[in-house]
């Protein structure tokens, strides 16, 4: 909360990316076994993300395309519904009183998985919808910004978070699938009731976690109140955090922006990456330095080992990090 704030943190944070478990069997075959890749070796801020349950119960044959097929869709998005919070919910709720770790919760699925696009038939449906009946749309997008705001208020209620997220898997590597315009006219006002309630509850940090090219949307973003950008999987260009920061200013928090493609090149241009990125952005201000993505497949765990030494010490210089044992076979 404190590098999110532009304060002065006791150190900088680190949440870990995550490494499919398959990489894990694979490097274990190279000889690198789990525990010199762990948390042991690497040390972490535990973060803990939990996911409200947004999706229609039951989930529909076929989604809506009209009013009166809406009204009847109504019935499927219940915030009362008792299985819309995660299992062992009471529990947790004892747990987390005593935390010290980071707790984030998961609001909203963005906009084309809130309306259902799973498919590319559905995806087609939709973008016609857009063009043939916007008003719909936007009605559709309104009903569900409504209900996620009352299991939000519902579950807020009794927990206190530190941060929330908004998927919103939207881009395309040449940018978003919808326009600017229609983003802000069409999506953005069925957030503002679940952002009312982040607000009353005193949660600081909200984050819209995207995927390829989102760079146009940010401003509208920022405008309502979204003013954290977790990039995944990125362009490395159109959202190149250094280039966002010179644009949009401190204002806009940034969780990420490492390439992780350039964890399958050498180790120069791993460093390369590091040590051009990470420095001023830190020194910026409201930053989490992550790879953007989960580490695949390809990524040998001699050059994951180095970026994970190299980045503890661009952000503890003054704590040489221990250095973990490397099999030479």
């Amino acid at each position: 909360m404190a590098s999110m704030s532009h304060g002065s943190p006791d150190h900088v944070p680190y949440f870990e990316e995550g490494i499919r478990p398959e990489v894990y069997e694979a490097w274990r075959k190279k000889g690198f076994p789990r525990k010199v890749i762990s948390s042991a070796a690497f040390p972490n801020d535990r973060r803990e993300e939990v996911a409200l349950d947004v999706d229609p119960h039951p989930w529909p044959r076929h989604w809506p395309t009209s009013r009166s097929e809406l009204r009847d869709f109504e019935r499927r998005i219940d915030p009362q519904d008792p299985t819309r919070l995660p299992e062992n919910w009471s529990e947790s709720i004892l747990r987390w009183k005593n935390r010290d770790h980071v707790l984030m919760f998961r609001v909203h699925e963005g906009f084309f998985l809130t309306l259902g696009v799973r498919d590319w038939s559905r995806f087609y449906e939709l973008m016609g919808l857009l063009n043939d009946d916007p008003e719909f749309v936007r009605e559709a997008m309104q009903r569900q910004g409504e209900f996620v705001a009352q299991l939000t208020e519902r579950a807020l209620s009794e927990v206190e978070i530190d941060a929330a997220i908004i998927n919103e898997p939207i881009g395309a590597n040449h940018g978003p699938l919808i326009s600017p315009t229609m983003y802000a006219e069409l999506v953005l006002p069925s957030y503002l009731p679940v952002l009312q309630v982040l607000r009353r509850h005193h949660v600081e940090v909200v984050t819209l976690r995207t995927y390829a090219n989102a760079r146009a949307l940010i401003p509208a973003l920022l405008k309502c109140g979204v003013d954290c950008l977790w990039a995944c999987e990125a362009n490395t260009q159109a959202m190149d955090y250094r280039s966002l920061r010179q644009e949009f200013g401190r204002d806009l928090r940034l969780i990420g922006g490492i390439d992780l493609d350039v964890l399958r090149q050498d180790f120069e241009a791993i460093r390369e990456e590091i040590e051009q990125k990470v420095p001023p952005l830190l020194k910026q201000g409201a930053y989490v330095p992550l790879a953007d993505g989960r580490v695949r497949k390809g990524i040998l765990p001699q050059n994951y080992i180095y970026y994970r030494r190299l980045l503890q010490k661009v952000t503890q210089p003054d704590q040489p990090p221990p250095a973990p044992r490397v099999p030479t076979n």
